[in-house]
């Protein structure tokens, strides 16, 4: 072939010489492909690492938003993490199809890996979106099991509708003959609707409601079912009669919270002081809920605390025995006494329950001890000329100690372990505990201010608990 004849040599595809963009480009190109608009893809370089950095970093994103919006028992889920790979594969297929379909070695049209980079960071900045969206419907309606079924709906129908339009759209872009757009239209919802339904990426996880009553559920045996009465009626029997001529101290204390043993142990000790101190052996009752002691002391529910403040009402001399009451349990900022004892069904205690019952009995002198945050909520239904009330916290804040971890709440350990130790005035000794339990508390970090506990004394009251101070300190 002479040189007239010789066919021309093809021409490279135009080079763009610009160098090509790092990997956080990846975002702002995704952002147009989420919008419908065409990216600009030419100098983005698909390397197998690229696609691994914006899977990874979406599977981060997903742990670290799930977290933020779950509620306080959710656990990580790893198992979740198998979820959406079906998606991702069906997708990556998707892409070769599309890049396959295009005329041979046509430039202009992106390769199978970059179609899956672009999808990919879209899907990630549709996720920042949702993720910021969820925390301002987090704030308002708290973790997302609270939060209503069509907010459910509509957030998960919008997320799917969106992704599966913006997959087509790009795809349908660049794809090269009709029988191609009609796969994409046809496979593209079907993954995301599978996976968003039956297998969604689920990496945070909270136990049902149910379940993790069962696993703090109090054993109902027939031999406990059997004992419970029994355990109550000895302990109402067995209180003795008042001493004469003596300020008698009848000790009640009420734990209703069967999961948390640090109640069952302040119920002890508390117990176990006014006997030591205030000479109250043989008139205390411990009612308590746990799984501990279903066949050693007589349940903690409502019922059971109004038979023994009647029993004890009955037998004490009502012109100066005092009655002595102390509550211990998690508090809410609504005044009720928290009560987990499920299957078993009771009632949360109320400032105003407690006070009836104690009217209704006819007793006169009252010392009530709350244990429980909020519990200064306490002191005004209760509070009267022959009622001392004492509690761990004010009506704004938080008691300390309470978790599943401690020995004692800061409360408990403070007044009934230390400081009625040294004293017999109540009211000396909670004026102690209150400079204790607010160094403990800052030391150990407590984040939601002072707890703050308080204390109201009715002027009958004082004068009898004056003498109950003078005989402990003469016998």
């Amino acid at each position: 072939m002479d040189e007239g004849t010789r066919a021309p040599l093809p021409m490279a595809a135009p080079q763009d010489d610009k160098p090509a963009r790092g990997r956080s480009a990846w975002l702002l190109e995704g952002a147009r492909v989420l919008v419908f608009r065409a990216p600009r893809w030419q100098d983005l370089a698909a390397r197998p690492l690229t696609l691994a950095v914006l899977v990874l970093a979406g599977y981060v994103l997903a742990f670290g938003l799930q977290w933020a919006l779950a509620d306080e028992s959710a656990k990580p889920l790893w198992t979740g993490l198998l979820s959406g790979w079906i998606d991702i594969a069906v997708i990556a297929w998707l892409c070769w199809i599309v890049a396959r379909s295009a005329d041979g070695g046509d430039a202009s049209r992106p390769s199978a890996a970059t179609l899956m980079a672009l999808l990919w960071s879209a899907t990630l900045v549709l996720s920042l979106g949702e993720g910021a969206l969820a925390l301002v419907l987090g704030a308002v309606w708290g973790p997302t099991a609270d939060w209503p079924a069509s907010l459910h709906w509509v957030s998960w129908l919008v997320a799917i509708c969106w992704t599966a339009l913006m997959q087509i759209r790009l795809l349908w872009r660049f794809a090269g003959s009709a029988a191609v757009r009609g796969a994409v239209l046809l496979l593209v919802p079907v993954p995301l609707a599978l996976s968003g339904w039956f297998a969604p990426t689920v990496l945070w996880w909270a136990e049902p409601v149910a379940e993790a009553q069962a696993e703090a559920a109090l054993p109902l045996t027939d031999a406990i079912v059997a004992t419970q009465p029994e355990l109550l009626a000895q302990a109402l029997d067995g209180l003795q009669p008042p001493r004469p001529g003596r300020v008698n101290v009848y000790a009640l204390t009420y734990a209703p919270y069967a999961s948390e043993d640090v109640f069952m142990r302040e119920s002890a000790v508390v117990a176990d002081t006014l006997r030591e101190r205030f000479g109250a052996e043989g008139r205390v009752v411990e009612l308590v809920v746990n799984p501990a002691t279903g066949m050693t002391l007589p349940w903690a529910t409502p019922l059971n605390l109004r038979k023994t403040i009647a029993r004890m009402a009955a037998l004490m001399n009502r012109e100066q025995d005092v009655l002595f009451l102390h509550l211990t349990s998690h508090g809410g900022a609504d005044g009720k006494l928290a009560t987990q004892s499920w299957p078993l069904q009771t009632e949360p205690v109320t400032p105003q329950l407690l006070r009836r019952w104690l009217d209704e009995a006819g007793v006169r002198w009252r010392v009530i001890s709350v244990s429980a945050c909020y519990s200064g909520s306490w002191i005004e239904p209760l509070a009267g000329d022959g009622t001392l009330v004492m509690t761990a916290a004010d009506a704004d804040n938080t008691s300390y100690g309470c978790g599943k971890h401690s020995e004692l709440t800061f409360f408990g350990r403070a007044m009934y372990e230390e400081a009625l130790r040294e004293t017999w005035s109540f009211s000396e000794a909670h004026a102690q505990a209150r400079k204790v339990i607010e160094v403990r508390e800052r030391e150990a970090g407590k984040s939601d201010g002072y707890s703050n506990p308080q204390i109201s004394e009715g002027a009958g009251v004082r004068v009898v608990l004056q003498r109950l101070t003078e005989e402990q300190r003469n016998r």
